[in-house]
């Protein structure tokens, strides 16, 4: 994803955003009752809970945020979608927004957003996970796509500029490994599932050429897929210890901790690597976007409009200004200001005077880079994660040495798949 438009100053963008906000004031009362949302809990929405106020004399009523964790947020939110329809918004993501879509569970975006929040501020690869068949489904709450983390200090000791392609990638990894000095060259995600191992390994697929189908046939038995699979467990011999069967968690420890080289990872890490809460790293490292043709990993989490619950085209313009309003250009703002990396999405805030006093002008120019070349890589279909853990499990196996037969371990997902597009 993407073009970014620089704002001359932030000031003036929280002009505008005054101006919006008044334009929204001087119109009659959207609400008649409080809007009622399911989300799991995010810094970001719990800072909505102090501007309560604001919201309702913007739309004449409050709201009412109930929280859940990942797993059970999305079995409630698609029993009360699919039933009842309790809830006015849902919180979705990646993995559940072309079900919650192709359910009609919930309702096109951009028909109910008020056109003065400035959609097209978000960045482009959230917009992009954030579309299903060619419509928006929800504004982004968290998201991005992949940057490559890597030790400034390591790198030019072993006399090694940051590599710019994948073939570079490959060629350096190794030469950074010292593992008597507890120094690896990359960390990946070994861990079983579609958001683990497997979404790692999707960048070098689409790196490759890969296509999840041709036509409506399934293709992961290409020279592609073999290819990206040989890679990703070459590149493994030289993962830091603990990432054969770990992923995020383990992965981005061994960066901050000191332990690996470069990285490639979902963008909230570059956060977390700059914070000296959470960083020993701090001061060591540089930000690029992933050695070409690595894709970034896009992904993004978000509100949309539940269709159940909101009836008549009031209810909707209703839930579609609390949206508006929840991850507004004043909003965001709050959000820099508490340090919340995590929860920025809008390209005026990642590229402000005030984001590069926080984090640092590099960090900035890497993620408006970086944005160029993020994208969907999983299959955006309701049977995705069940494909997609089916690989992860396969996968895992290879890592672990259990498996050691690459073309037919993918002939055997392509069978699965081919089983699963008949049901």
């Amino acid at each position: 994803m993407r073009p970014v438009r620089l704002a001359a100053s932030l000031g003036a963008v929280f002009v505008l955003s005054a101006t919006v906000s008044t334009l929204a004031l001087a119109q009659a009362p959207v609400c008649s009752a409080p809007v009622k949302v399911l989300a799991q809990p995010r810094d970001g929405l719990t800072l909505l809970e102090d501007s309560k106020a604001e919201f309702e004399k913007l739309s004449g009523a409050s709201f009412k945020i109930d929280y859940l964790n990942e797993n059970d947020r999305r079995a409630k939110s698609r029993a009360d979608a699919s039933t009842v329809g309790n809830y006015n918004v849902y919180y979705v993501d990646e993995a559940n927004v072309a079900l919650f879509a192709s359910s009609k569970w919930i309702v096109p975006l951009t028909d109910f957003y008020p056109a003065d929040y400035d959609y097209a501020d978000f960045d482009p690869g959230r917009q992009k996970v954030a579309t299903y068949d060619g419509k928006v489904w929800f504004a982004p709450l968290t998201g991005g796509g992949d940057l490559m983390v890597y030790r400034k200090d390591v790198l030019e000791a072993a006399g090694i500029q940051p590599p710019k392609t994948l073939d570079e990638l490959i060629a350096d990894v190794p030469k950074l490994t010292n593992a008597d000095k507890g120094m690896y060259g990359i960390a990946l995600r070994g861990a079983r599932g579609s958001g683990a191992n497997v979404w790692r390994w999707m960048p070098f697929f689409k790196a490759y050429g890969g296509k999840w189908f041709d036509g409506d046939k399934p293709a992961f038995n290409s020279e592609a897929a073999v290819k990206a699979t040989e890679t990703y467990l070459k590149l493994f011999k030289d993962s830091a210890p603990g990432t054969q069967t770990g992923s995020w968690d383990e992965s981005t420890g061994a960066f901050l901790s000191g332990q690996v080289a470069i990285l490639v990872e979902s963008t909230p890490l570059s956060g977390m690597a700059v914070d000296p809460k959470t960083s020993q790293v701090v001061g060591k490292i540089g930000f690029l976007p992933p050695p070409s043709p690595l894709p970034g990993g896009g992904y993004g989490h978000g509100l949309a409009i539940a269709a159940k619950a909101n009836a008549d085209d009031a209810s909707k313009k209703c839930a579609g200004l609390f949206i508006a309003w929840a991850t507004s250009k004043e909003n965001e703002k709050r959000r820099l200001d508490a340090h919340q990396f995590g929860e920025l999405n809008r390209t005026s805030i990642l590229a402000s005077k005030e984001f590069a006093d926080i984090y640092g002008a590099d960090l900035g120019q890497a993620l408006a880079e970086t944005g160029k070349v993020t994208a969907v890589n999983f299959w955006q279909d309701p049977r995705w994660p069940d494909l997609g853990d089916r690989w992860g499990i396969i996968l895992e196996e290879l890592i672990a040495g259990t498996r050691t037969d690459v073309k037919g371990s993918l002939n055997e997902l392509e069978a699965y798949a081919n089983e699963l597009v008949k049901k």
